[in-house]
């Protein structure tokens, strides 16, 4: 446990924080699945309106550090790939 007052504070804003960074994470899964839900439907266009919006998302929370940007760029490029590949 914490035995100083800067020491209490600082877990105080690490709960927080965490809280905060696990409902990034969770937006980033979210839009993640929200792009293979539409490639599997089978409607490229919808599929491709889903990814942009999406790849905004995905951006903006690695720019926070929440992932490391090559993920993100690896995430991108996979469900850019599926969405290429659909007849």
């Amino acid at each position: 446990m914490a035995n100083s007052a800067q020491a209490r504070k600082r877990a105080r804003q690490a709960l927080k924080q965490r809280a905060h960074n696990a409902g990034l994470r969770t937006a980033f899964r979210t839009a993640v699945k929200k792009v293979v839900k539409a490639v599997e439907a089978g409607d490229k266009a919808a599929a491709q309106a889903v990814y942009v919006e999406s790849t905004k998302i995905i951006d903006r929370i690695a720019d926070k550090g929440i992932f490391h940007k090559n993920k993100a760029a690896r995430h991108k490029s996979r469900l850019a790939a599926q969405i290429k590949s659909m007849a």
